[in-house]
């Protein structure tokens, strides 16, 4: 089998997700394109080598339709013999694409394949892409006849399940916003984050957040229609412990490692295993946990062989409680920050988990690394890699 490695991952920094935001005056094209142009010349990699581009976006609609990968790989002036796709596995979506690829060389299909993803939300507000319209259609409803429920009252029924109070997890988020704070001060997330517009520095990281200041929110999803089913919610999710609405753009050079061996490129992590799991689409959020257990299973390693493990912070209940089920070190988790602090641009979150990943690992000496990713309609990834 073709061994399939990282040779670069980058990302831009984060821009908060609404009007007025860093990144929002830019064109979720020319975001991605600035990710892909970089990611090519920083590596002095001929284009026209590149197998595929596969993307992730979620909100495929608008300004971000008809296939953006392909898009924006024009817009940056690759060649155009080289092709490109656009996946939705919701929020795992460019973890997806990163699986794909790697897979892909692994194959043999592939010598060279980017896997990137983007989502500015401030101009391609989440849910878009339904248009108002009904997606779920006669027979889902007569499988779910309660009806399934937003991810923030998934949340709430997490919180609920697992009896985590609201100081557990307000601690966990102002902890997400002082490592990444941390990271940023001492340069960090320098060679990781290429600048757009001039941007270069996280918008959504408070360095000055605290817990008290976080009990002053009140809960998001009060007033949401599946309220009165579940009364044994307490309310407990804020938009502190939250990740927040963000536009960002991320990438993966992926390859072949005779390739890249053959390029004078040097190789940073291997892809070392995979999976894909199914949960529950009302608890939809706690896929990270069987994602884990099986790609420990088809991996042979145990959770304490992993140095780093990278849990999107979609809200603080999700990592607190796969930390707790799994058995994981709690000082290994998202040890730079979280998408708390770091933000959540969607389709461009899981090759972002994937950065932060291998710069850690780096940074520390680590060898292996576990990232997984909770998505909407109950599934989630998980990726472990193997530094170099």
């Amino acid at each position: 089998m073709n061994d399939a490695v990282i040779v670069d991952v980058i990302r831009t920094a984060s821009g908060k997700g609404k009007p007025g935001g860093a990144l929002s005056a830019v064109h979720p094209v020319d975001l991605l394109a600035t990710v892909l142009k970089a990611l090519i010349e920083r590596n002095g990699l001929d284009p026209a080598l590149v197998d595929d581009v596969i993307g992730g976006c979620v909100s495929q609609a608008g300004e971000q339709a008809f296939n953006i990968t392909r898009t924006a790989l024009l817009a940056a002036g690759l060649p155009e013999s080289v092709p490109a796709t656009t996946i939705d596995r919701q929020c795992g979506s460019s973890q997806q694409a990163a699986h794909f690829a790697a897979q892909g060389v692994r194959a043999g299909a592939y010598d060279i394949v980017i896997a990137c993803g983007v989502e500015t939300m401030s101009r391609v507000p989440m849910g878009s892409s339904a248009g108002g319209q009904d997606t779920s259609g006669t027979l889902l409803g007569e499988r779910y006849p309660e009806g399934l429920v937003s991810q923030g009252v998934s949340a709430e029924l997490i919180s609920a399940r697992w009896k985590l109070d609201r100081e557990e997890l307000d601690t966990f988020s102002a902890r997400s916003h002082r490592l990444a704070a941390a990271t940023a001060a001492s340069g960090g997330f320098d060679t990781e984050i290429v600048p757009v517009a001039g941007h270069s520095v996280d918008e959504t990281v408070r360095p000055a957040t605290t817990v008290d200041g976080l009990a002053t929110l009140k809960p998001a999803f009060t007033g949401v229609p599946a309220a009165a089913r579940f009364p044994e919610i307490a309310w407990r999710i804020t938009p502190g412990n939250s990740s927040p609405l963000t536009d960002g753009a991320s990438a993966a050079l992926i390859m072949n490692a005779r390739t890249a061996e053959r390029l004078g490129l040097r190789p940073r992590a291997r892809f070392h295993s995979f999976a894909v799991t199914g949960s529950d689409p009302v608890l939809m959020l706690t896929g990270v946990i069987p994602a884990t257990q099986k790609i420990l299973d088809r991996s042979g390693l145990a959770i304490d062989d992993i140095d780093a493990y990278e849990v999107n912070e979609a809200f603080a209940p999700v990592p607190l409680v796969w930390q707790r089920e799994v058995g994981a070190d709690p000082d290994r988790l998202n040890p730079r920050g979280g998408a708390i602090a770091l933000g959540h641009p969607l389709g461009a979150s899981g090759t972002r988990l994937l950065t932060t990943l291998v710069n850690q690992l780096e940074t520390t000496g680590g060898r292996y690394g576990l990232q997984t990713m909770c998505e909407g309609g109950g599934m989630a990834n998980a990726t472990i890699i193997e530094r170099l």
